[in-house]
């Protein structure tokens, strides 16, 4: 059984990263040393550094509702204590380099003996071999659940289960067997941070040229928008209304990344679209990339830049559908979900690790600030999060570490959910209606985001064999605990029951963000093949890893798409088609009467992404069902959009109430709606601008 122990939570190849506490052997010139030890720790005090910052611009933005403050005067007072604590960390580094130096020992540490590779137990053997075969049951009949072949959902439900306790279980008892203390975690070489550090600033660079224009975007940028241009946080509605109607029941204003976007637009004298997109969003690109290298390296237990590049490649070869992680890694970080999924979701199980590991009071510290960071990104962060620290701590239980799961728990939960219940009391908000409530079964979720196919069967491989791919111990441990908690989650009827028992459907096809999916994918490459030389076996990890990534690109959808919805421009751009945003700039200069605008869905969808100054008919027609599909406000606003797009064709007897009820001073539409333009006028309307093709357009004023 050789062949299959050496993949089962096998100790890793000799490394020679140097480990934490282990003093480096000084080869290189002092000033080279202090750089190469400056590069191996970018990744961190970058990733680190950025968690912290954000934390603290959320909680001074939930203070700065008790005071009153305009977002610009809490962004200052965020840049001066970012300096304070820039300067406070720098000093205490250096008094640590300076006791470190005065007290090293003229030897290195001794590395602590590894976990031995004798035989394993007979029982081992089996419950590894019935753990292998029902991941592979799992996995292929998970993939192939979305294609023509017709399979009940339980079979890859059952096996899947299976599979995830049979892994827990060994990897508990490969804990239980190894060495106290915990072997020390490995530290990156300068190279491995600079091959990080260049491929995450390429993965910023191209943010910039790769535009998907999704429909969420004018509630999320257009309230950095109304921020920016009026300092000010909206309570209530901005969409429809002046800050006067009541605010959408499922957006709370927890999340704080609109208000920093605004008020940094606002003091800098930016606009905020450009803020976000030209600045902020390749910012958040680099970040996301190296949250998924730090967390790789942590968990892959050898080929670590193989396992980095396998997972990058995973996030932009599998993009096209709505839910795939690859649409919200890159795409989707200027919304707070997808920084959310992307970054906060890897470096969480990152500082679960090392808080398991070494029980610092800075891992604790790190996984409360992530906690608030979360929260400020989305509000999602108070459903996942909750069920990634229980499955991280109850796989911890089973090794007896209940004092560490517990801390660690309350410290990753107690601000958002917190929060959550403060603004619930104060407010009323995060409630689901209408269109809102949709539901996805298991099956459904399984195939939105670890699609179906070939990719299906590489995910769910992920899935349910991580945790024999992974570190040994703590790494091992977490991703046995995180296979075991999605796989119950995918059992045919358990999401139903959340659903009933939260009231909240929408965000319930999110449960699988809790894995750290690409960071799985890349351990796929690591496993180690038997082989009789160390260049084979580098060799054969290199073959899985191209066997992976020509998967990718052979049955997924690519980034770049059109099938994914996005656009590439040859230089940067808004995340906007580039001709509405034209036409919402154009109408915008325009000397428009005093009233609403009304014009084609898409141009008033665009409208709140350039200006707040301009308020539109209907933003978007999915929020009508938060203020009642059925009330006139409501019936108003469809029948006039219709009209503007030119899908009906109601009589003026039929516009005229609406236009009146709405105060609409300005309707805009394409010149091929004929029927619009021979009608505005018998509205009261006068013509007063034109726009050339492509994209023409006339426009009328109301009359008097």
């Amino acid at each position: 059984m050789a062949n299959v122990d050496s993949i089962a939570v096998a100790p890793a190849e000799p490394d020679p990263t140097p480990r934490s506490g282990q003093a480096p052997r000084p080869s290189h010139p002092r000033g080279l040393s202090r750089v190469g030890a400056l590069v191996a720790h970018a990744p961190a005090v970058l990733t680190d550094g950025a968690v912290i910052a954000f934390a603290l611009f959320t909680v001074l933005y939930h203070l700065a509702f008790l005071g009153d403050l305009r977002p610009s005067v809490t962004f200052r007072i965020w840049l001066v204590a970012c300096v304070v604590l820039a300067v406070v960390a720098v000093l205490r580094a250096r008094r640590r380099a300076r006791a470190r130096t005065d007290s090293a020992p003229t030897d290195s540490a001794p590395a602590v003996p590894a976990e031995p590779d004798g035989a394993r137990p007979a029982t081992d053997r089996r419950l590894l071999i019935g753990a292998l075969v029902a991941a592979v049951v799992a996995a292929v009949s998970a993939g192939a659940a979305g294609t023509s072949i017709d399979l009940t959902w339980w079979i890859p439900a059952v096996a899947g289960l299976l599979a995830a306790v049979g892994g827990l279980l060994l990897v508990r008892q490969a804990w239980l067997r190894g060495p106290v203390p915990t072997p020390a975690a490995p530290a990156p070489t300068a190279g491995q941070s600079a091959y990080a550090l260049v491929v995450s600033a390429l993965v910023g660079i191209s943010s910039f040229f790769m535009a998907r224009n999704t429909p969420d975007d004018v509630y999320y940028v257009g309230k950095s928008v109304w921020i920016a241009e009026r300092d000010l946080i909206p309570l209530n509605d901005f969409l429809f209304s002046e800050n006067v109607l009541p605010a959408m029941g499922s957006q709370p204003p927890i999340p704080s990344i609109e208000v920093f976007d605004g008020a940094f637009a606002n003091v800098v004298g930016i606009h905020a679209s450009s803020a976000l997109w030209y600045v902020l969003l390749p910012i958040m690109a680099v970040l996301a990339a190296l949250a998924l290298w730090r967390l790789t390296h942590r968990w892959a237990p050898r080929r670590v830049l193989l396992a980095f590049t396998v997972a990058i490649a995973y996030l932009y070869l599998v993009a096209g559908d709505d839910a795939a992680l690859g649409t919200f890694h890159l795409l989707r970080l200027h919304e707070g979900k997808g920084m959310f999924v992307s970054a906060v979701i890897p470096l969480m199980w990152l500082y679960l690790t090392e808080w398991f590991d070494t029980r610092s009071r800075r891992s604790l510290v790190l996984i409360v600030a992530l906690s608030i960071t979360a929260i400020g990104l989305t509000n999602t962060a108070a459903i996942i999060l909750p069920m990634l620290v229980g499955a991280a701590g109850f796989a911890m239980l089973l090794v007896g570490r209940w004092k560490a799961a517990i801390v660690a728990a309350v410290a990753a939960l107690a601000y958002p959910i917190g929060s959550l219940v403060v603004s619930r009391l104060v407010l009323g908000g995060m409630t689901a209606t209408g269109a809102d409530d949709a539901f996805f079964d298991a099956a459904y979720t399984y195939r939105r985001t670890l699609l179906f196919g070939v990719v299906g069967v590489i995910s769910g491989l992920a899935l349910w064999c991580g945790a024999l791919l992974a570190r040994r111990r703590t790494p091992a441990l977490l991703a046995a605990g995180a296979a075991l908690a999605l796989s119950v989650l995918f059992v045919p009827g358990v999401l139903e029951v959340l659903s009933a028992l939260s009231g909240i459907s929408v965000v319930l096809w999110r449960v699988p963000w809790l894995l750290a999916l690409p960071t799985l994918i890349g351990l796929l490459c690591t496993v180690r093949v038997p082989a009789p030389s160390r260049a084979l076996r580098r060799a054969a990890s290199g073959a899985i890893a191209v066997l992976l990534v020509a998967s990718f690109a052979l049955f997924a959808t690519p980034m770049w798409s059109s099938k994914s919805w996005v656009e590439v421009h040859p230089r940067p751009t808004w995340k906007l088609p580039q001709q509405r945003q034209a036409i919402a700039f154009w109408i915008k200069g325009l000397d428009r009467p005093e009233g609403l605008l009304l014009a084609p869905k898409t141009i008033m969808r665009t409208t709140p992404i350039v200006t707040s100054e301009v308020r539109v008919v209907l933003p978007r027609d999915f929020y009508l069902v938060e203020y009642d599909l059925n009330s006139q406000f409501a019936k108003d606003r469809l029948l006039l959009s219709e009209f503007a797009d030119g899908t009906a064709s109601p009589t003026p007897a039929e516009l005229t109430p609406a236009l009146d009820r709405l105060d609409v001073g300005t309707i805009c539409v394409y010149n091929g709606n004929r029927y619009a333009r021979d009608t505005a006028p018998q509205l009261g309307y006068q013509e007063f601008a034109k726009r050339p093709s492509p994209g023409g357009m006339t426009c009328f004023r109301r009359a008097g």
